[in-house]
């Protein structure tokens, strides 16, 4: 739910024309970036807050019926199909390379793998958005997949490594936090067929902290444009609650507002 943060950035650029060569997305990220691709201002804020309520889109009813806390046909077919529609052809025809962000459960390493058919892929965009403990492991082409966020959380050296050279950087952290490590023992517990998988996620606070330095460090340099919660957002994870997720894309379009100038002159 945090990542209505990103939403509200993202829709800034598009009413600014900000335009980019590629889009790299983790988690809720690549969620929100896949309509960013496609050109749909306002999408996720109208979706997140007409569907936040029904039980198929976020709750522990479809965790204990499905082992998956978001219903796979709802969220990724039904919503973008009929109810809020996806536009796969404006999708498919962006000049912008799209890539999502995956752990593949069995190596314990991210995977960058892009999308060109946002409908025939979807299982890519589902598979960056599995929460692990929450989502059934998702299969793509023989690889077992999960959240990517759990082997890299802020991928801009991968999108540096691709030739990607000037990179802006949208975190939904406030500046000064640090994440924690989890209780240990439970990824081994849950995970314990893929021991690399289960390792990188209770060494993810490891990375997660390492990558926003990295990120800061960067940003100092002038090689990336970083832009992050001018507060602590302080949402709940399954937040039910429309004016809330209001609240937290609001102030993603203002922390943008307030830096479009500057990133106009950056780019």
């Amino acid at each position: 739910m945090r990542g209505i943060y990103t939403a509200g950035v993202l829709d800034i650029f598009m009413e600014h024309g900000i335009h980019f060569d590629g889009v790299i997305g983790v988690s809720a990220g690549a969620i929100h970036g896949s309509s960013f691709v496609a050109g749909q201002r306002g999408r996720s804020i109208r979706y997140y807050k007409k569907y936040c309520g029904d039980k198929r889109f976020l709750s522990m009813w479809n965790l204990l019926r499905t082992g998956d806390v978001v219903d796979e046909q709802f969220c990724y077919h039904e919503l973008p199909e009929k109810l809020d529609r996806f536009d796969y052809e404006a999708f498919q025809k962006a000049d912008t390379e799209f890539y999502v962000t995956c752990s593949n459960v069995e190596t314990g390493r991210a995977e960058y793998l892009r999308i060109r058919d946002m409908k025939k892929e979807v299982d890519l965009l589902r598979a960056s958005a599995s929460l692990p403990y929450a989502s059934r492991i998702v299969t793509y082409e023989k690889k077992k997949l999960l959240d990517g966020g759990c082997c890299d959380s802020i991928p801009v050296k991968a999108f540096q490594r691709m030739g990607f050279e000037k990179n802006v950087v949208v975190l939904t952290q406030h500046q000064g936090y640090t994440k924690k490590p989890e209780r240990r023992g439970l990824a081994r517990m849950i995970y314990r067929k893929y021991p690399r998988f289960a390792q990188a996620v209770e060494e993810r606070y490891h990375m997660y902290n390492r990558e926003v330095q990295e990120a800061e460090r960067l940003e100092r340099e002038g090689e990336i444009f970083l832009i992050r919660p001018s507060e602590a957002l302080e949402i709940d994870r399954m937040e039910h609650r429309p004016e809330e997720l209001q609240r937290v894309y609001d102030i993603g379009k203002k922390d943008a507002m307030e830096r479009i100038e500057a990133l106009k002159q950056w780019l």
